[in-house]
């Protein structure tokens, strides 16, 4: 049974350490981050755009003093206009630097560091391209779901949650759309803004920054990945132990009858006549009475008038066991040839017929020799029986 506890150990760290570099990676995989501030650590390529209501008659302004480390724009607010602002923008690009749409169904959460210079309300915003109503060379068409952060002169964390912005208002009021068509996708985006609101301060110029603007996911298809080939290792591992386990003791328990065998003294007494008459006559009481369930010590001293001491003493110098190990050895080896042979016969049966009075007793000495119940090493035999023919 060593080999079989080495193998099994052996497998099981095998498959934990497996288990947990896989389950590490997919992990990892599932929770997603896709930097894009700094501008050189984004897998996803872009460049600034800054906008201001002068393009519609206002005096707004806005300059942008850093894009690639962070983002970092003055903008100062007049308002000449009905609708004053001023916005930075991410517009996402190709390879060849040319406008693109972006698939950011991955991500459901956009944080950023940013402090304001003085105090400011600002939203931000994702354009997206909706099917139903937008064009792509006219940004306005886009649906542009926001949410409002603040920020002050100390850095503050923001997380923003991009499965539940809001689309704003004068969007449906543009198209003439119902307010309750709320839901909508990043399939298709185009851009991420930083924009003014009308709690941003006027007449005044307004200094933002903006760093580790990273946006968060999670796929899930490595968690499933993961699940089943954890269900299908440790199923796979289990039924391999529970195999090896019974051929193991099986074949363990087939040595050790056949190592014990020569301890049944009616075969012993055969084949190997004893010159010591007190030995001879203590093996052969032995052989003739173990199954005699009042069998003690004493009645054998006074049945073939030998000491306590001479039979203990005999017996530990012949088979290296007392009179009570010896004799639970006799028995036990014998109930175990007949639970291999004797199909038909049940436990209770065995147990009585080898000389012992109480099953859960017998049970008992019986698992300490042979590490398995008498049930169990009945099961065992048959099957190894059955194997063989």
């Amino acid at each position: 049974m060593q080999e079989f506890y080495n193998k099994a150990l052996v497998s099981l760290l095998c498959i934990v350490g497996a288990s947990f570099l896989i389950g590490y990676t997919c992990v990892d995989r599932t929770y997603l981050h896709l930097p894009l501030v700094p501008a050189g650590n984004s897998q996803l390529p872009w460049h600034a755009e800054a906008a201001a209501d002068e393009i519609q008659g206002g005096l707004s302004t806005i300059k942008i003093n850093d894009d690639r480390f962070s983002l970092h724009f003055d903008f100062k607010i007049e308002k000449k206009i009905e609708h004053p602002f001023a916005s930075f923008a991410l517009v996402f690009t190709d390879s060849t630097n040319e406008k693109t749409l972006v698939d950011l169904t991955q991500y459901d959460k956009l944080s950023f560091s940013t402090k304001c210079s003085p105090a400011n309300t600002l939203t931000l915003g994702i354009a997206t391209f909706d099917e139903a109503v937008s064009v792509h060379d006219n940004l306005l068409t886009y649906r542009a779901p926001g949410a409002f952060f603040s920020c002050n002169q100390n850095w503050t964390r923001i997380e923003l949650d991009l499965t539940r912005l809001e689309t704003p208002q004068w969007w449906f009021d543009m198209f003439k759309l119902d307010l309750s068509r709320q839901a909508y996708t990043l399939d298709k985006v185009s851009r991420i803004t930083f924009s003014s609101t009308f709690q941003s301060p006027i007449n005044a110029i307004a200094e933002v920054q903006i760093n580790e603007l990273t946006l968060h996911g999670r796929d899930w298809r490595y968690m499933y990945l993961l699940g089943g080939f954890l269900f299908i290792t440790w199923s796979s591992f289990a039924f391999w132990l529970f195999r090896q386990y019974t051929r193991a003791l099986t074949k363990d328990l087939r040595d050790k009858i056949q190592r014990d065998r020569p301890l049944v003294a009616y075969q012993q007494l055969s084949v190997e006549p004893h010159r010591d008459k007190e030995k001879s006559a203590i093996l052969r009481f032995m052989a003739t009475e173990y199954a005699n369930a009042e069998l003690d010590l004493d009645t054998m001293v006074t049945a073939i008038n030998v000491s306590r001491t001479k039979i203990n003493d005999l017996l530990k110098a012949e088979m290296g066991y007392t009179f009570i190990t010896y004799l639970n050895k006799l028995r036990l080896t014998e109930a175990a040839r007949l639970l291999a042979e004797k199909e038909e016969a049940n436990v209770a049966e065995i147990a009585y017929s080898v000389g012992y009075k109480n099953v859960s007793y017998f049970n008992k000495l019986f698992k300490e020799e042979y590490g398995c119940t008498p049930k169990t090493f009945k099961s065992l035999c048959n099957k190894d029986q059955s194997s063989q023919t």
